[in-house]
């Protein structure tokens, strides 16, 4: 009660079903490797293997010799729990090397490190990528990870921006989810690298 609008970058889940959600975008999360690394994209399983433990070294997913820098995310970032569900994986699992925060430390990480496998907003993977930093994204799936993928559904790891009241919002509340979810910002969103509402 302390908020109007609270922000989530993810949906509701069940247990807050007591909240209202409105979807105001849409980002899809890649994994991303160093540019110079030789691999050029992992299964689902071999992520997790990596995530786990079980594959330490890239030359067993067709890479160098070098030992692999597992990035993983801070408990209670949304596509950390994202990540997780899409992959199969438990949060105690991981064998994580470094832990991060936001994505663009994430970005840095890897960027920074020819060894190392993260993962991140597409949107800000991507919008990276194309200002020359060091990484590529890896295709989930047989889909290449692009915000373009997000927009026609094709991407299978996507996720809503959402803006959350704890009551049907009414009066000032109302206009601004209204207007956030409409058109009229739609180029601000696509600024951002992100996908706008389907409508």
């Amino acid at each position: 009660g302390l908020a109007d609008i609270g922000m989530a970058s993810r949906a509701l889940n069940s247990s807050e079903s007591d909240l209202y959600g409105f979807t105001i975008a849409h980002d899809g999360i890649c994994v991303i490797l160093h540019r110079d690394n030789p691999v050029t994209s992992l299964t689902d399983r071999q992520v997790a293997d990596i995530y786990i433990g079980k594959v330490v070294r890239w030359q067993r997913v067709g890479g160098s010799r070098g030992p692999i820098t597992v990035v993983h995310k801070a408990e209670g970032r949304s596509t950390l729990e994202l990540f997780l569900q899409h992959f199969k994986l438990n949060s105690r699992d991981i064998q994580a090397s470094v832990i991060i925060g936001d994505n663009q430390q994430g970005i840095k990480t890897v960027a920074g490190n020819p060894d190392a496998i993260g993962y991140v907003s597409i949107g800000s993977a991507e919008y990276e990528a194309a200002r020359g930093t060091p990484i590529k994204l890896l295709p989930i799936g047989g889909v290449a990870a692009s915000v373009a993928n997000v927009a026609d559904g094709a991407f299978p790891l996507a996720r809503p921006l959402t803006l959350v009241t704890g009551t049907p919002p009414t009066g000032l509340s109302k206009a601004f989810i209204d207007f956030v979810a409409s058109p009229n910002v739609y180029d601000l969103i696509r600024e951002q690298y992100f996908v706008p509402p389907a409508r």
